[in-house]
Formats: structure tokens, sequence, C-alpha cells
């Protein structure tokens, strides 16, 4: 374990915090998930920065959670990675 991991581990105890972070989980989750593909796809964000006619800047913003993209653009960048964007609903689980 890192020095983040025991940290985190020891704020997710507070059931506040938990909560908070809990609630940024799909944020998360897409985040790296388009990293990911990206990497998968083997291109650099500059490339598919090119394939897509989307700024590099705002590939890295989206990247590190800077920005909230739409599904537009989140279509674009499956497509510039050679991928196609799947988006799920699931039940709650208890």
């Amino acid at each position: 374990m890192t020095d983040f991991d025991d940290y985190l581990n020891e704020q997710l105890k507070n059931d506040e915090f938990r909560a908070e972070y809990e609630a940024l989980e799909p944020e998360f989750a897409i985040i790296q998930a388009m990293i990911d593909a990206r990497k998968k796809s083997g291109v650099t964000q500059k490339e598919l920065s090119e394939k897509t006619g989307i700024a590099q800047a705002d590939i890295s913003k989206i990247e590190n959670g800077n920005a909230n993209p739409s599904l537009r653009t989140l279509k674009r960048l499956a497509n510039g990675m050679g991928m196609t964007l799947e988006i799920k609903f699931k039940p709650i689980t208890p």
C-alpha cells in the first residue's frame, strides 16, 4: 500500500467522507475507462486530438477530471479510438 492508500482508507472510516467519495465513483470510473481505452488503443492524447478534432488540452482536462464531457464528446473520443461507447443503467445494490 502507498501512503495515499493508507490515508484514503483512514478517511473512508468517516461516514460523511465515504458518502461523498462513493457519490463521485461513477465519474472516476468514466475517467479511468477513458484513460484505459486510450492506452489500449495505443494513441496519445495528441493523436486522439488529431483524430477527433477535440483539443488535446480538452482531452487532458477530461482525463484529469477537470471537465464534464457531453455524451457527444465521449462518442467522438470512442470513435477516435476505434471503439464504441456503451452506457449502462444497473440496479442500486444495498
